[in-house]
C-alpha cells in the first residue's frame, strides 16, 4: 500500500485479521491496527476496509474521519454477526442500498 499510496487511480481492498477472532483464525494475526489506519489515511486513491465490529475499530475510523457502515454477515459456524465496512466516502454504498431497497 505504501508503495502505491500516491496513485489516485488505485483502489485498495483491505481485509485485515479481525481484532478479536483473528488470533483464533490466523497464524499471523497480530498487526498494528493504528498503523494500518494511518497508512490508509495517506492513500491518494479510494479504499474499502472490512473489519469486525469493535469499539477499537470504530474509534480508529472516527479518529481518521472515515465513514463506516454495519453489514450483516455469517461466520463459518453460521452465526449471524455485524461486520464493518469502512471508507473515506461510502456514498456509493448508500445509493446502491437505496436502489436495492426500492426493488423489494
Amino acid at each position: 500500500m505504501q508503495e502505491n499510496a500516491h496513485r489516485r487511480e488505485t483502489v485498495f481492498f483491505i481485509d485485515p485479521p479481525y481484532v478479536v477472532a483473528g488470533k483464533r483464525l490466523y497464524t499471523h494475526s497480530d498487526i498494528d491496527h493504528e498503523m494500518l489506519f494511518q497508512v490508509t489515511d495517506g492513500l491518494a486513491g479510494d479504499f474499502l476496509i472490512t473489519y469486525d465490529n469493535t469499539a477499537e475499530i470504530r474509534s480508529l475510523a472516527e479518529k481518521h474521519d472515515f465513514q463506516l457502515r454495519e453489514i450483516p454477515m455469517k461466520t463459518t459456524h453460521h452465526e449471524r454477526k455485524i461486520e464493518l465496512l469502512i471508507g473515506r466516502d461510502l456514498g456509493w454504498l448508500d445509493r446502491w442500498l437505496t436502489r436495492v431497497s426500492a426493488r423489494l
